[in-house]
C-alpha cells in the first residue's frame, strides 16, 4: 500500500477512534457538526433523524450505538428478509447491525467488520449489554474481507466505502463474499464536482467523509467491471440538509451529495 494511502488509514483509524473515546458524534468529528453543547446521545439522534431512520428506531435499547456517524440509511433499502446472513462494512459501534439483527431474526445472522479497535470493543458491549445473539464483530479492513467466498446475503454500509483509498478492491471483496443473486444495499457520500486544493489536501477532510468520494460515473465504472447487475444509484432528495454542516468555508452541497447504492451479484 502507497504511504499516503497508509497515511489515509491511519488518519481515518485515529478519528474514529476519538469518536469512541471522547464520545463525540457526527461527520468524523473534525467538522462543525461535532461542536455545540448538546449531549452525544441528543446531537447523534439529531443527525439521525435526517437519514431516514424512525423514532422507533432512534430510540430503540441500542441507540447509545449511534454516533450520528452516516449519511442515510441502508436499512431502509436493504429489504431484508427472515433468516438472510448480512455483512455491514464499517459498522462503527453497531447501530445498524443491530437494527438490521431484528429484520433477520433468529435464525439470520448479521456480521460487523470494523478496522478500528475501539468500535469493535463498544459494539461487542453494546451486544451483550443488549443480549443480541445473532450478531458478530470482526476486527478486520473493508479491502480484505476476514470471511468465505459466497457466503453473504446482503452487503450494507453507511458513509464508510468513501474513506477507504482502495474502492475497488472494496467492491470486488463484497462480490467475492455475496452469494450469487446477493446484493448491495449502501449509503454513501460521492462527488459533484473537483475540490479546491486546500480542501483536498486536508487529510480531515478525508476522514469526514468528504474528500475521499468519487463522482458516480467513476462508481458505476467498478460496478459494471465488477459485473455486479440492476445497478441504481439515487441522490438523496434532502442530501443538502444530512451534509451542510460537514466543512466549514465552502458550501460543500456543491461538491458532495449523499446517495443510495444498489446492485445485486
Amino acid at each position: 500500500m502507497a504511504n499516503k494511502d497508509l497515511e489515509i488509514k491511519d488518519k481515518v483509524k485515529k478519528n474514529y477512534t476519538e469518536v469512541v473515546t471522547r464520545n463525540q458524534s457526527g461527520c468524523g468529528c473534525s467538522s462543525s457538526c461535532c461542536s455545540g453543547s448538546d449531549s452525544k446521545e441528543d446531537k447523534a439522534k439529531e443527525l439521525a433523524a435526517k437519514m431516514d431512520y424512525s423514532i422507533e428506531e432512534l430510540e430503540s435499547a441500542f441507540a447509545e450505538a449511534n454516533y450520528g456517524l452516516g449519511c442515510g440509511n441502508p436499512g431502509a433499502i436493504a429489504n431484508l428478509k427472515a433468516g438472510e446472513t448480512v455483512l455491514d462494512l464499517g459498522c462503527g459501534a453497531g447501530f445498524d447491525v443491530f437494527l438490521a439483527a431484528r429484520q433477520v431474526g433468529e435464525n439470520g445472522k448479521v456480521i460487523g467488520v470494523d478496522m478500528t479497535e475501539a468500535m469493535i470493543e463498544k459494539a461487542r458491549a453494546n451486544a451483550v449489554k443488549n443480549g443480541i445473539n445473532n450478531v458478530e464483530f470482526i476486527l478486520g479492513e473493508i479491502e480484505e474481507l476476514p470471511l468465505a467466498d459466497n457466503s453473504i446475503d446482503v452487503i450494507i454500509s453507511n458513509c464508510v466505502i468513501n474513506l477507504s483509498p482502495a474502492k475497488a478492491k472494496v467492491f470486488a471483496e463484497a462480490k467475492r463474499v455475496l452469494k450469487n443473486g446477493g446484493r448491495l444495499a449502501i449509503s454513501d457520500i460521492l462527488k459533484a464536482k473537483d475540490f479546491p486544493a486546500a480542501i483536498k489536501d486536508n487529510l480531515d477532510n478525508f476522514s469526514s467523509c468528504i474528500t475521499g468520494s468519487i463522482e458516480k460515473d467513476q462508481l458505476l465504472s467498478i460496478l459494471d467491471e465488477l459485473e455486479f447487475k440492476n445497478i441504481e444509484v439515487e441522490r438523496k432528495n434532502n442530501s443538502a440538509e444530512i451534509v451542510e454542516d460537514w466543512i466549514s468555508g465552502i458550501d460543500i452541497n456543491n461538491y458532495i451529495y449523499s446517495a443510495y447504492i444498489r446492485a445485486k451479484k
